[in-house]
């Protein structure tokens, strides 16, 4: 294990486009980037993953992989070193012709990591020390970090089939087959030019809590996603789910006055509750945070927190089959929600409400539940690509079904909005077009 301090340097936005101009000259797979507060650090970035498909049962499972741990005595950082970095879609009705892998990811010995205090580490799972080139990636002046163009033409779902799912949804919470689902549509459309810069700008715009990207010949998943679904931290693990919504100009004190949004909340941390005790010891899953109010791009959330000390033994296929997919994208009863939720929604959900994160032999497992999402199907200079933005919100008995719609479209703004500057000329009726040059 080698670590060194790099010192102050460009924000994680500037770095990550660097790491990227570098990867390209080179050759080498594309960078990754984890961003916002993980582990224990506002940025971890990996200077190239070769992120490749892999079966879903095999994400975030390291095996064969060591190194000495978090813990060792005279280590106060929260050091990171390297891992498995990657992505897991959202398990129930698998898309018939998928334009992503339903896992991908890959491994990296080396990371960047921002402390917030502004310093970047160098971090090795190996003695080898940072390249020169590394460093001045990191010292280089932002002014170098040159913004490569990228558009997408957005379709919007269709209002009337999200209305009548939620219908649907409310008649089965009347005849009691469940008491709370989350009801999911889906934005389309068509993108050219950097999935990286996206991300780069997205986060830069937006500075989301749980931003996370990884990419490889299968195409880019830029997850600007606010919510932590697992954080294992040795035989600690925490959940932050997330159930409650309001636009960022509204009062904040009506989500805590809202019966709708405590009760939403409510009902989904006694899920985690039940999904964390599965494989937790007797007696240790409770609730350091209940119904607390919390910004998000372009909204205010309520925000509770589960923690809970696992059992001996428990690894980390125990507790994503006790766990996944996060209770918060679901519903109430888990199982059962999921069965309706295939019939109530028109689109496979594929990544989204999946997650996306990093499995370190070093710090542990960290990995957020992917909403916010902008999936990038593959595309060429010649063909764009195809791409989509999930969205949806959770139908308790008080919901109305117009009121969840606008929720749908709250919660897509602050990516529809990413933009810089528009195109010349009108886009059409249905579309709305994003692009940065």
């Amino acid at each position: 294990m080698r670590m060194e301090r790099l010192g102050p340097g460009g924000s994680p936005a500037q770095v990550l486009r660097l790491l990227d101009a570098r990867a390209e000259a080179a050759g080498t797979p594309p960078p990754a980037a984890l961003t916002g507060t993980w582990f224990g650090a506002a940025a971890v970035l990996a200077p190239h993953v070769r992120a490749v498909a892999t079966p879903p049962a095999d994400a975030f499972v390291l095996r064969s992989r060591s190194a000495r741990g978090r813990d060792e005595p005279g280590r106060d950082e929260p050091v990171v070193g390297g891992g498995w970095i990657g992505c897991l879609a959202y398990p129930d009705r698998a898309p018939t012709h998928p334009a992503l892998p339903r896992a991908a990811g890959g491994w990296t010995d080396t990371v960047l990591r921002l402390d917030h205090d502004g310093c970047w580490w160098y971090e090795s799972l190996t003695d080898a020390a940072c390249p020169a080139g590394l460093a001045a990636v990191v010292r280089e002046s932002p002014e170098t970090a040159a913004r490569a163009p990228w558009r997408i033409d957005w379709t919007a779902p269709d209002r009337d089939t999200h209305r009548r799912g939620v219908q649907q949804c409310l008649e089965a919470i009347r005849a009691g087959e469940v008491y709370q689902a989350c009801v999911c549509t889906r934005f389309t459309g068509a993108w050219s030019g950097s999935p990286l810069h996206f991300f780069a700008d997205g986060i830069e715009r937006t500075a989301p809590a749980r931003a996370a990207y990884v990419a490889g010949d299968w195409g880019a998943v830029a997850s600007l996603s606010p919510e932590l679904f697992l954080a294992r931290h040795d035989h600690r693990v925490t959940s932050s789910p997330i159930k409650g919504t309001l636009p960022i100009g509204a009062d904040p004190a009506l989500l805590r006055a809202s019966v709708k949004d405590v009760a939403e909340n409510v009902m989904i941390v006694d899920l985690v509750r039940n999904d964390l005790g599965r494989v937790a010891e007797t007696g240790s899953v409770t609730v350091p945070e209940l119904l607390g109010v919390h910004p998000a791009p372009g909204v205010w959330h309520l925000v509770s927190t589960v923690a809970a000390s696992l059992r001996a033994g428990v690894d980390t296929v125990r507790l994503l089959e006790a766990a996944f997919p996060p209770a918060s994208v679901t519903g109430c009863p888990k199982l059962r929600a999921r069965e309706f939720l295939q019939v109530w929604e028109p689109y496979p959900r594929g990544m989204y409400c999946g997650t996306v994160g990093m499995a370190s032999p070093v710090a542990g497992v960290e990995l957020n539940v992917a909403i916010r999402t902008v999936e990038f199907g593959r595309g060429d200079a010649d063909t764009p690509g195809s791409c989509g933005l999930g969205v949806g919100g959770g139908i308790t008995i008080d919901s109305d079904p117009d009121a969840e719609w606008q929720e749908c479209l709250d919660k897509a703004a602050s990516i529809l909005a990413l933009s810089p500057r528009t195109p010349s000329g009108p886009p059409p009726a249905d579309r709305t077009v994003a692009t940065s040059r």
